[in-house]
């Protein structure tokens, strides 16, 4: 019997019984007594700036306005003071790089200043430090010995206090840029993706109305997870190193029943959730939602909508919270897209709108014709975009991960499609169909009748909802629900922003060009209008994403479907792709160039991770387990035999043992291969080959591997197995 399998198994119960949440003080008080209380921000900067540093603070937030290192000065002294006053003593540039995680470096309020000690933290501290730019990812930008890089403060995503186990740190959000001012990270091309989308969408916005001065790009993420025994996940390699399991055998009981999504949340679960939304309020970071998911151990939060930057910055923490908090509970949380084969895997639905400074949703239909022009205008646009670029929506979403994932138990397929309900199906076609004889004839009365009043009819019904659909629109606000569950969502959000604004920029200059050749400004909308939608129909899908006719359709209709990361990740070579990031300003072709090796070298490696850690499982765990078994059923058999029982009387042992040497031998077969192949790859100097390769070659072992190691598992007796089982693993209690 293995004693870490069992063990853990055993102690299990008594670890569930014995949870208690950490901040019992806050359980049941009112979330408002106690949201943001770690935040430097609201009544706080107020109580802690001075008047002149607080507007410029404001300011800058609201429209970007770069504050002055004097101002900066006043607000590090304010900062610090609410710091301290909080218990901090040490303060970190917070920031985002190509590594999937996040980075810190701490620094003390503390300096010596002729020999007198002193707390200290100056304007300069606050805007800029310089941390090592050559030890972390740059995809050539940066040379191990060109060390510089700086991060910047960003001032629109407020300054927090982090509880790291006996102390506390003040966390001040940045940018991470090298010395020669490129961007190494996630939030600096977010920054500019947001800039670029708000002067395409406010140009567009003023056909409809002038007072529009700014666009707001506002997102909602949905993150999925799995909660798992941390002493269990310890007793498993793959999960500890691989954040998945390799191999394992279904459970008999899965999610077949479909009793778990929505159901009665489990109590360790729920103690975990109490302290994650504890937590998660004291940082400022909205949640509202929690739910069981679809699979056995699978649950669900939400937060409400918030500035995108902002939002990214809070699913970033949140992801980093939840590790912390399930520790305290014995608990090990999995954000990997397919952590359990056979169920669901876990997604980060992004939920994107476009709203005005005067309050309107962008993506909401109006009551008004003109509001509902305006709708139109960014709604047809979206589709336009998505249509467009699908391919690099499919890239910004790339991982080895979820390649596990797309396409399969309820994740939308790798083909990027646009869902968009029947009835805004039919109002698109009648834009097409008639719109079109309706300009011709200038008749715009008849159109507003036709077109303008039926929105509003058509809204007293939602829209539905398609849960294959990579992209779907929602009623006020588009779901990118192809994003993998522990993917930075800025990475598909700079693209969204980006190909959006590019679109728009073009639809501004369509409307402009038709104005000239004397369209009123209603009829010139409408014309560029009905253009993108006949141009666009072929990404507009309504049916089942599952399907293999879709795949099939797919094609005819020129919609790519790329399976894995290394082909999707191609078109960041393209001309298109360069020239798209590079015109809006988001992303230079050298940093659009290093993203690509860096998300190449990190599938590479991920991948040959995982190899390493089958490699280990077979040789170390499966094979002594079956041999062991095997082993004590020939002893079996022989004490049979020697007592003179019939042959028929050990013929299931005999089954059983030739079953366990053919599926030992494959196993030590298919490894040595995987081995000898990897061992090729890895020679293979291209790495964009290599990527291939690993994906082709190395990969497409596993399959093989597991299918044997499953069955053996099936087939050994289950004190001899080392490895805690599916059943276990899923059986959150």
């Amino acid at each position: 019997m293995n004693n870490l399998r069992f063990s853990s198994l055993m102690e299990a119960p008594v670890r569930a019984s014995g949870q208690m949440e950490t901040h019992t003080s806050l359980t049941y008080a009112k979330i408002t007594d106690y949201y943001a209380c770690n935040v430097f921000t609201g009544k706080v900067i107020q109580e802690y700036l001075t008047v002149e540093a607080y507007k410029s603070l404001v300011t800058s937030v609201k429209s970007g306005v770069k504050i002055d290192r004097k101002i900066a000065s006043q607000i590090a002294s304010g900062m610090r003071a609410w710091a301290i006053d909080k218990g901090v003593s040490h303060y970190t540039h917070w920031f985002q790089p190509l590594t999937g995680t996040t980075a810190e470096k701490h620094d003390a309020f503390f300096s010596i200043d002729e020999g007198v000690p002193i707390e200290n933290f100056d304007g300069d501290a606050l805007v800029q430090q310089e941390p090592d730019a050559s030890s972390l990812p740059s995809g050539g930008l940066r040379t191990t010995f060109e060390a510089r890089g700086y991060t910047a403060w960003d001032p629109s995503s407020p300054a927090f206090i982090m509880d790291l186990g006996v102390g506390r740190t003040l966390c001040i959000p940045t940018a991470f840029i090298s010395y020669t001012g490129a961007s190494l990270d996630f939030k600096t091309p977010l920054l500019k993706s947001i800039e670029s989308l708000n002067q395409a969408a406010t140009a567009v916005c003023r056909y409809f109305d002038q007072r529009i001065n700014n666009v707001h790009v506002n997102l909602g993420w949905e993150q999925e997870y799995f909660l798992v025994d941390a002493s269990l996940a310890r007793a498993r390699p793959d999960i500890m190193q691989c954040g998945r399991t390799i191999i394992g055998h279904p459970p008999a009981k899965g999610q077949q029943l479909e009793d778990h999504y929505f159901g009665s949340i489990p109590d360790r679960a729920y103690a975990f959730m109490r302290e994650l939304e504890i937590e998660s309020y004291r940082l400022g970071i909205p949640l509202k939602t929690r739910h069981n998911e679809a699979a056995p151990a699978q649950f669900e939060c939400a937060p409400i909508f918030e500035e995108v930057n902002v939002a990214v910055d809070h699913n970033v923490l949140l992801m980093n919270i939840m590790e912390k908090v399930a520790k305290r509970h014995g608990l090990k949380v999995l954000l990997h897209e397919k952590p359990f084969a056979g169920i669901n895997g876990s997604g980060k639905h992004n939920n994107w709108s476009l709203q005005t400074d005067t309050g309107i949703n962008l993506l909401k239909p109006g009551k008004t014709p003109n509001n509902n022009l305006m709708f139109l205008t960014f709604f047809i646009n979206t589709i336009q975009a998505v249509h467009d670029y699908a391919d690099l929506l499919r890239a910004s979403i790339a991982s080895a991960g979820n390649d596990y994932r797309l396409g399969a138990h309820e994740a939308p397929p790798a083909i990027v499609s646009i869902f968009i309900g029947r009835y805004l199906t039919e109002v698109l076609d009648e834009i097409e169909s008639r719109v079109g004889n309706a300009l011709d004839k200038q008749d715009e009365n008849t159109l507003k009748i036709d077109l303008h009043q039926r929105i509003p009819e058509l809204f007293k019904d939602n829209t539905d909802r398609n849960r294959t659909s990579p992209f779907a629109f929602t009623g006020n606000k588009f779901e990118f629900r192809a994003v993998g569950a522990s993917a930075n969502s800025a990475s598909a959000m700079i693209t969204l922003n980006t190909i959006v604004a590019d679109t728009l920029t073009k639809f501004d200059a369509r409307v402009k060009k038709y104005i000239k050749r004397g369209e009123t400004k209603d009829g010139a909308i409408l014309r560029a209008l009905q253009r993108a939608i006949s141009s666009s129909k072929n990404a507009r899908f309504e049916g089942d994403g599952y399907s293999e006719k879709w795949v099939e359709e797919a094609a005819h209709r020129g919609l790519s479907n790329k399976k894995t990361t290394p082909h999707a990740l191609e078109v960041y070579n393209s001309e298109k792709a360069i020239t798209v990031f590079s015109k809006m300003g988001v992303l230079t072709p050298a940093e659009l160039r290093a993203r690509y090796e860096i998300l190449l070298e990190d599938y590479i490696k991920r991948i040959q991770i995982e190899a390493r850690v089958l490699g280990d499982l077979c040789m170390n765990n499966v094979i002594p387990a079956a041999v062991r078994y095997q082993n004590r059923l020939i002893t079996n058999v022989r004490g049979l035999q020697e007592l003179k029982f019939e042959e028929r009387d050990w013929r299931v042992q005999k089954r059983i043992l030739s079953a366990i040497s053919t599926h030992v031998l494959e196993i030590g077969e298919r490894v040595e291969e995987m081995i000898e192949i990897r061992k090729r790859v890895n020679k293979i100097a291209d790495r964009e080959a290599r990527a291939s390769a690993y994906s082709d070659e190395v990969k497409a072992c596993f399959t093989q591997i597991r299918y044997h190691c499953d069955k053996l598992e099936f087939l050994v007796d289950d004190q001899y197995w080392p490895l805690p089982k599916y059943r276990e693993l899923l059986s959150l209690t």
